[in-house]
C-alpha cells in the first residue's frame, strides 16, 4: 500500500485506486486489518482535548503586575530589604498556585466532558455496515455518506446518487457541490475534485459511497484546521469579562501612576513607593476571577451533566443563562418523538396493502437481516408497524434500479423499482402537499381526510406511481403526472411533561417559539394541546410563504406576535434566528437535523441532541442526552446561578476591595509611613480572594434566576463608584481610631487596618451576594459562610501569632477587637442602606447588553475542526 494524498488519489482509475488501497468496495477492509492501520496512521484526529499543566501556569503567571511586583521584589532583596522581599515572593507563590489548582481542576472537566460527545460514521467493514467512531477511521475503509453527514475523512467516491456537498467551510463556495464517479486530470484544483468528498464537507443531498485516503492531519481539513491555533473565539460572556477586566486595568493604571508620583513627590524611598504602587495595583485587580469563573463553570458542567446536558466549552454555560426567546422544533421536543404508523387513506382502486407496499419502496433504507437501517423515521415507522409484515417479502422482490434522494427544496424521494416481469415504476412519496401538485388526479375526499388528519395534529405523507417502461434512470423533471394512491398517516403525540416545562421555561422568561416544516395545522394542534397558546386565540402563524413576502423590519415586528413559523425552509429558519437577535436579547435554537444547521449556527447558543445528524451536532454550542425541554430548563438556571455568583465576586472586587486600595492611596498622602506594607496588602489580598473562592456554592435568589443574565460594564462602574467610597468611610474611621484613641505607630498601625480592612471587604460579600436582607429573606451556603468567616479569624489572630514579627504585624488591645466589632456592624448596616438607595435608582436604568462576537466563518471552522479531536488521559 502506497500512501497518497486527495489529489494524487483523484487522478487514479477506481481498480487502481482499490488495489492502491488494498480494499474492497464491497467488502471493505476486515476489523484486524482495520486495527492494524489505525496504530499504523493514529486516530483520525486534527486536534485533542488534554489537560496540559504548564498553559494553565503561564496563564497565572503572564500578569504584567505580578512580573513587575517580583522584579521590583528581587531588586528590593538586592539591596537588603530581602525578609519583605521574600515574603512579597511567597505570598504571590500561594497566589498563583491557587489559581492554578482551580484553573487545571477545570481544565480536566473539559476533558472529561469532551469525552462523552462521540461522533459516528458508516463504514462497511467484513462486508457489513457498521457505525463506528470517526477517530477509528483509516485509509482503505469505504464509507456509506447519507444526507446531513459530515464528511469523516478525505474519500475518493466510488459510488453517488444525486450526492452534493456544501464545501464551504473548505473552499468558501457558497453553493453545493455536485459529485461524479470518475477519476480527474493531474493536478486538478482542490475546489475541482468532483470525483471526491472533503472531509468536513456536508451532504447537502443524495448519497453517496467512498474510500478513504487520507485522514487526521494528512487531509486537506486537518491542514486548514492546523492553522486555527488554539485560541477560541469569545462568547458574548467572554466580551463582557474582557470589557471589565479592561474597566479595572484602567483604574489600577491610573491609581498605581498617581500613588508613585506622590509618594515621590513627598520624598519617600523609591523602592518602597514602588512596590506600594505594585501591590495597591494587585489588590485592585482580581488575581482569581479566572480561577472563580472556572470552579463556577467545572462545577456547573458536572451538575449540568448529571442533569444529562453536555457543554462543549465551558464558557458556553453562562450564554444559555441569558436566553429570553428559544426557537425550537417540534418533533421529540413538544412530542414524544416514537412516531407510530396509525392507518392507510387509499383511493378508490388501491388496497392498504398496495399503498403499505409501495411506501415500503419508496425509502433511502437499507436492509440488513431484516432489519431497516439508515433512512428517516417515517420510514422506520412504517418498516416496524404490523402492516408492514405481510408486504415486506413481496418487497424484496423488486430491485432498486436507481433513487432520487429526499431533499429540503423537493420535500420528497422518488425510486424506481423494477419486479420480476421487467417493469419499471417510478415511486414517489413527501410532503402532501408537493406530491399531490404533481398527481394527475386528487380526489377530493382525499383532500377532506387530508384537512382531518392535519386538524387531528397527525402527520400524513403522500405516495403516488408512474409506470416508466424501461426507463433506467430517474431525475427531478420526471416527478410528474403521477397516480396518486393514497395517504400514510402516522401519529406522534405531545409528550406528557411537556406542558410542565413549557411553564417552567415561561417562568424563567424564556418565551418558546415553534420552528417546524410540517405543516401549519399539526404545529397549532400540538401547541393548542400544550398550552403554548390558547384554544380560542389566535396562535399567531406564520407560513414559510409569508414569510417570503415580508423584509427584515416586518419579520421583526411580526416575530413578538408569532408563536408557529410552519413549512419554513433551512434558510427561512436561519433568517427568523438573525432579525431576533438583532432585535435585542439572547436567542437559543434547538434543532437536530440538517435542515436546523443554519440556524444552530446563526444563534447566540446552538442547542442539539445527542441522537442528531452530525451537521446538527456540529453546529451546536450545547448537546442534551435528552431531547427534552424541562432538561434544558435546568441548563438555563445552571447558567444564570453561574454567572450570579460570578457577578457577586465581580461585584465585591469593585467594591470593598477597591474603597480598601483607595483608603490605602489617600492615606500614604497623609501619614508619614505607608499605611501597610507591600506585603501586608498582598497577604491581605491572598486571604480575601481565599475566601471567594467558595463563592461557585452560594446559593442564588429566585428573583436572580427568573430573569435573563448577561454583563453590564456601565452598573459594574456605576457600582463601584456607589460604593467604594462607603468602604473607604470606614477605613478612616479606623485610621482615626488607630491614630487619636490607641495612639499607634507604624506597626500596630498596619495591624489594626489590615485586620478591619479584611473583615470589612471579606463580610461584606453577605450584603452584596444578595438584594434582599441578608440571612432574614436569603440564605448564604454554607461552604462561604464558613470560609468567609474563617478568614476574618485567622486575619484577627495573625498579629499575635510568631509569624506577626516577619509579617510586620503587632499584637492589638482588646479594646480594639471591641471597637472592630461595632465598625462591622455599622459598615454593614450603611451598606444596607445604601443598596436600598442604589438599586431603587438603578432600577429605571436600561440594561445594555455587550455585542455578540463576530468571526461566524472562523467559528464554524473551529467548531467542525471540534468534530475531529480526541480526549486524550
Amino acid at each position: 500500500m502506497v500512501d497518497v494524498n486527495l489529489t494524487a488519489a483523484s487522478a487514479l482509475s477506481e481498480s487502481d485506486l482499490l488495489q492502491n488501497e488494498e480494499t474492497s468496495a464491497q467488502l471493505g477492509l476486515s476489523a484486524p486489518e482495520a486495527a492494524r492501520r489505525l496504530g499504523r496512521y493514529g486516530p483520525n484526529a486534527v486536534s485533542s482535548h488534554r489537560a496540559r499543566w504548564w498553559p494553565v501556569l503561564w496563564h497565572q503567571l503572564r500578569s504584567p503586575l505580578l512580573a513587575l511586583l517580583l522584579v521590583a521584589a528581587a531588586a528590593s532583596y538586592l539591596i537588603g530589604e530581602r525578609s519583605d522581599a521574600l515574603i512579597i515572593g511567597i505570598i504571590v507563590g500561594l497566589t498563583v498556585g491557587l489559581g492554578f489548582g482551580n484553573e487545571y481542576r477545570a481544565e480536566k472537566a473539559a476533558q472529561a466532558l469532551h469525552s462523552r460527545i462521540r461522533h459516528e460514521a458508516l463504514v462497511v467493514r467484513d462486508g457489513v455496515p457498521v457505525r463506528v467512531d470517526v477517530a477509528t477511521l483509516v485509509p482503505g475503509d469505504v464509507i456509506e455518506l447519507k444526507l446531513g453527514d459530515v464528511v469523516p475523512a478525505d474519500l475518493r467516491l466510488i459510488h453517488v446518487t444525486g450526492l452534493a456537498c456544501d464545501e464551504a467551510v473548505m473552499t468558501g463556495e457558497s453553493m453545493p457541490v455536485e459529485k461524479v464517479v470518475g477519476a480527474s486530470a493531474a493536478g486538478t484544483a482542490l475546489a475541482d475534485l468532483v470525483g471526491c468528498a472533503l472531509m468536513g464537507s456536508v451532504v447537502h443531498a443524495g448519497s453517496g459511497r467512498g474510500v478513504v485516503v487520507a485522514t487526521g492531519a494528512s487531509s486537506e481539513f486537518g491542514k486548514i484546521a492546523a492553522g486555527l491555533g488554539t485560541r477560541q473565539l469569545e462568547t458574548v460572556f467572554q466580551v463582557g469579562l474582557r470589557k471589565f477586566s479592561l474597566l479595572l486595568v484602567y483604574v489600577a493604571g491610573g491609581l498605581t501612576t498617581s500613588i508613585f508620583v506622590i509618594n515621590i513627590a513627598l520624598h519617600k524611598p523609591i523602592m518602597d513607593a514602588l512596590l506600594f504602587s505594585l501591590a495597591i495595583a494587585v489588590g485592585i485587580t482580581p488575581q482569581l476571577l479566572p480561577a472563580v469563573v472556572s470552579s463556577s463553570l467545572a462545577a456547573g458542567s458536572a451538575r449540568m451533566a448529571k442533569r444529562k446536558v453536555l457543554v462543549k466549552r465551558l464558557v458556553c454555560i453562562e450564554d444559555l443563562g441569558d436566553i429570553d426567546v428559544l426557537f425550537t422544533d417540534k418533533t421529540g421536543t413538544l412530542t414524544l418523538g416514537s412516531l407510530d404508523f396509525m392507518r392507510c387513506v387509499p383511493t378508490p382502486g388501491t388496497t392498504n396493502d398496495e399503498l403499505v407496499r409501495w411506501g415500503l419502496l419508496c425509502t433511502e433504507n437499507l436492509v440488513r437481516d431484516g432489519r431497516a437501517i439508515g433512512g428517516n423515521p417515517l420510514d422506520q415507522a412504517l418498516w416496524d408497524s404490523p402492516a408492514a409484515l405481510s408486504e415486506r417479502d413481496r418487497v424484496s422482490r423488486y430491485t432498486r434500479v436507481d433513487m432520487l434522494p429526499f431533499d429540503h427544496d423537493r420535500q420528497m424521494v422518488s425510486v424506481l423499482t423494477r419486479d420480476a416481469d421487467g417493469i419499471s415504476t417510478q415511486i414517489t412519496k413527501g410532503a402532501p402537499e408537493k406530491v399531490l401538485r404533481l398527481c394527475r388526479e386528487v380526489p377530493p375526499a382525499l383532500r377532506v381526510s387530508l384537512a382531518a388528519e392535519f386538524a387531528a395534529g397527525n402527520r400524513a405523507i403522500a405516495v403516488a406511481i408512474r409506470t416508466t417502461g424501461s426507463c433506467r434512470r430517474l431525475e427531478a423533471a420526471a416527478e410528474h403526472d403521477l397516480d396518486l394512491l393514497g395517504l400514510l398517516v402516522f401519529r406522534d403525540p405531545p409528550k406528557p411533561d411537556a406542558a410542565a416545562a413549557l411553564d417552567r421555561l415561561a417562568a424563567l422568561g424564556v418565551v418558546v417559539k415553534v420552528v417546524t416544516g410540517d405543516n401549519q395545522a399539526v404545529a397549532v394542534k400540538v401547541c393548542v394541546d400544550l398550552g403554548l397558546v390558547g384554544p380560542t386565540g389566535d396562535p399567531g402563524v406564520i407560513t414559510g410563504g409569508q414569510l417570503d413576502a415580508m423584509d427584515d423590519v416586518e419579520l421583526a415586528r411580526a416575530i413578538p406576535r408569532t408563536t408557529v413559523f410552519a413549512r419554513v425552509t433551512p434558510e427561512h429558519k436561519a433568517r427568523i434566528v438573525r432579525v431576533q437577535r438583532r432585535s435585542g436579547g439572547g436567542v437559543a435554537f434547538l434543532g437536530d437535523g440538517v435542515n436546523d444547521a443554519l440556524a444552530l449556527h446563526a444563534a447566540d447558543v446552538g442547542i442539539s441532541v445527542d441522537s442528531a445528524t452530525d451537521v446538527a451536532k456540529d453546529a451546536a454550542d450545547v448537546i442534551l442526552l435528552e431531547k427534552d425541554l424541562d432538561v434544558l430548563a435546568d441548563g438555563v438556571v445552571e447558567g444564570r446561578r453561574i454567572f450570579a455568583n460570578t457577578i457577586k465576586y465581580v461585584l465585591m472586587g469593585t467594591s470593598s476591595n477597591f474603597g480598601n486600595m483607595f483608603s490605602a492611596a489617600g492615606a500614604s498622602i497623609f501619614l508619614s509611613f505607608l499605611p501597610m506594607l507591600p506585603s501586608q496588602i498582598l497577604l491581605n489580598n491572598l486571604l480575601y480572594d481565599a475566601s471567594q473562592l467558595a463563592i461557585p456554592t452560594d446559593n442564588v435568589d429566585e428573583e436572580q434566576l427568573r430573569r435573563p443574565s448577561h454583563w453590564d460594564i456601565a452598573f459594574i462602574r456605576r457600582f463601584m463608584i456607589f460604593f467604594g467610597p462607603l468602604s473607604s468611610v470606614f477605613d478612616f474611621v479606623t485610621f482615626g481610631v488607630m491614630l487619636w484613641v490607641f495612639h499607634s505607630g507604624p506597626s500596630q498601625f498596619r495591624s489594626g487596618w489590615f485586620v478591619e480592612s479584611l473583615a470589612t471587604q471579606t463580610l461584606v460579600i453577605f450584603a452584596i451576594r444578595t438584594r434582599r436582607i441578608p440571612f432574614f429573606r436569603s440564605h448564604p451556603s454554607l461552604p462561604l459562610t464558613l470560609a468567609a468567616i474563617g478568614v476574618v479569624l485567622v486575619g484577627a489572630v495573625l498579629p499575635a501569632t510568631p509569624l506577626a514579627g516577619a509579617l510586620g504585624f503587632t499584637p492589638l488591645p482588646a479594646g480594639f477587637f471591641m471597637t472592630l466589632v461595632g465598625m462591622v456592624i455599622g459598615y454593614l448596616t450603611l451598606i444596607e442602606v445604601g443598596k436600598r438607595m442604589f438599586y431603587r435608582a438603578d432600577r429605571f436604568r436600561p440594561a445594555r447588553r455587550p455585542n455578540a462576537p463576530e468571526g461566524l466563518d472562523r467559528r464554524h471552522q473551529r467548531r467542525r475542526a471540534a468534530r475531529f479531536s480526541t480526549a486524550e488521559r
